[in-house]
């Protein structure tokens, strides 16, 4: 109710202050407003590290890029250049985060977007990881209802609005504000916030019990419908959808795969709509798509991890208040790390890494070679694979056969080189295996008939367009053909060297996002007889604890062929 209150208010707020507000005292000269808008941090305070902390330059080269220091530094740089700046995010600003940040829920990132100056951010589906109350504390502070404020003495919350446009109650109510109108140079900009339609499929379903996630175009429209009424006629939205980037791509290149979701409600949304800034799938790219008038308009996404900033340069017309749309620029920039730290953020960099470290520097085992979270020319990674073993292993009291687990699940590389926190080359400490696998998923072991498990594993294809390749155990092996046909393409199927017989049964562990039909893998959801086992990441610990200087296992669990 309270945060229903204030969506009220601040919409009458909205209304109000656009209704009276005058033109700029200057209606000759377009108006000049930069747009800086960064997406998918992920409570990155820290500088990334391995392929996740580097950029690939259109060269094909690569650059040390990220940390919330550095970070800051380019925002003001860029702010610097145009007068009329405002700050923006995507949404997953927090979630999925590194031990710095998630051990005080998050609120050491959320400071540092205070800092920065985000004006407002879009919901992403990372924001719900803790569920609805969780998203409203992070807004409208206090302390976590059951750790307290562990970071700082209190937590005021965040100074910038979360939207959704497309997020409701299952009784029709608005869930999060749909807008927010930033008056800069003299003109509003109308900031419509929109978040996949598809959430559910991503989040595990206790954490929206209750809401509703809706058309993303549908809802945008009718939301830049309200502000053209209201006299807004500058609109930019902040879209939590992104298309996949092909590989090698730079920065500003828009080499995107066909068919991607982000494009395609580029393509439908509003004409009254001027740019859009996308997330969610961690890719960098910048494309002019035109709006389903015939006039071009950015779409942008700047990778995630903090490595990029996207920048949309508009001009405005005073008179009539709407963008010059022929005059748009946009690009993406880099987070280099070689500028100066801002020396505030920094100061907040350092405070939750000290008061982490008793925590986060523990070891917890060895490794002998890097263990990269990427997938090979198969799609199976070496971490992949010994997290699969840790699963399976934790859950062998289960009579589990078969552990299987997302890759999306896995956030980070393994790095056999010792952090800056000088624990050794081949130490893994515990902020390491947190950054790992930092969503405390709970195992389940089900069973499945193995006609089942070949549809499991028949469904890696055809996700959005996309693949996503379920990291094994090391008892299970299989042959697949990307080439062939829906349905088909899985063969040579064995559990400890032998078939997989269609109507026997077998016990297949996974974790409770997977079980719940997670990721469009609904064929777990046949699954039956489920018994719970530890969380993913105390079975990861009690692996890795367990089995010293762990090697990077050989890539022989699934085969790909033409």
């Amino acid at each position: 109710m309270r945060l229903f209150t204030r969506l009220s208010a601040a919409t009458a707020a909205a209304v109000a202050t656009v209704a009276f507000a005058s033109a700029p005292a200057s209606a000759d000269q377009p108006i000049d407003v930069r747009l800086i808008t960064l997406n998918d941090l992920h409570g990155n305070l820290e500088p990334p590290s391995g392929s996740s902390g580097e950029v690939t330059l259109p060269d094909g080269s690569m650059v040390a890029a990220g940390g919330a220091a550095y970070l800051a530094t380019h925002v003001k740089q860029l702010e610097s250049q145009v007068r009329n700046s405002v700050v923006l995010s995507s949404g997953d600003n927090i979630g999925a985060s590194p031990v710095i940040s998630a051990l005080f829920h998050d609120e050491p990132t959320l400071e540092f977007l205070n800092e920065l100056g985000v004006k407002a951010s879009a919901v992403g589906n990372h924001e719900f990881d803790e569920g609805y109350q969780e998203l409203l504390r992070t807004q409208l502070g206090g302390c976590h209802p059951t750790d307290g404020c562990q970071f700082e003495k209190t937590y005021p919350g965040t100074r910038f609005p979360i939207l959704g446009s497309n997020v409701s109650f299952t009784n029709g109510l608005p869930a999060l504000l749909p807008f927010t109108v930033q008056f800069s140079g003299g003109v509003p900009i109308g900031v419509i916030g929109a978040t996949l339609q598809d959430l559910p499929s991503v989040v595990t379903p206790d954490s929206i019990k209750g809401l509703k996630f809706g058309d993303e175009a549908e809802a945008i429209d009718r939301t830049a419908n309200l502000l053209d009424l209201l006299g807004v006629k500058a609109q930019v939205v902040l879209l939590h959808q992104g298309d996949e980037a092909q590989p090698g791509a730079g920065p500003d290149d828009c080499k995107v795969q066909p068919d991607g979701p982000a494009s395609a409600i580029a393509k439908k949304v509003s004409p009254k709509v001027d740019a859009i800034f996308t997330a969610h799938s961690h890719q960098q790219y910048n494309c002019v798509i035109d709006d389903p008038a015939g006039k071009p308009r950015p779409v942008l996404q700047g990778a995630s991890f903090g490595r990029l900033l996207s920048v949309v340069d508009l001009k405005i017309d005073p008179r009539t208040r709407d963008v010059l749309r022929d005059q748009t620029k946009a690009h993406n920039e880099v987070v280099t790390r070689d500028v100066p730290a801002d020396p505030a953020v920094e100061k907040l960099v350092d405070e939750a890494r000290t008061k982490a470290a008793p925590i986060a520097n523990k070891q917890v085992g060895t490794i002998t070679a890097d263990l990269p979270a990427a997938g090979g020319p198969s799609g199976e990674s070496p971490l992949g694979d010994v997290i699969a073993d840790a699963q399976l292993e934790a859950t062998k009291s289960n009579d589990a056969v078969v552990a299987m687990t997302n890759p999306g699940g896995i956030r980070a590389d393994l790095g056999y080189q010792s952090s800056p926190a000088g624990e050794g080359d081949g130490v893994v400490t515990y902020g390491e295996a947190f950054t790992v696998q930092p969503f405390s998923n709970i195992m389940q072991t089900i069973t499945l008939t193995g006609a089942d498990l070949k549809n499991v594993l028949e469904q890696q294809w055809g996700q959005d367009g996309g693949t996503k390749i379920l990291q094994i155990s090391s008892s299970l092996h299989y042959t697949y053909s990307a080439s062939a046909a829906d349905g088909s393409r899985v063969s040579d199927l064995q559990i400890e060297g032998e078939p997989v017989d269609p109507a026997a049964s077998y016990r297949v562990s996974v974790n409770n996002f997977l079980a719940a039909g997670g990721d469009g893998f609904t064929e777990f959801t046949k699954g039956t007889d489920l018994a719970g086992g530890p969380v993913d990441l105390d079975a990861f610990l009690d692996y890795l604890g367990a089995h010293p200087n762990i090697a990077p296992p050989p890539a022989d669990r699934i085969t790909a062929t033409p």
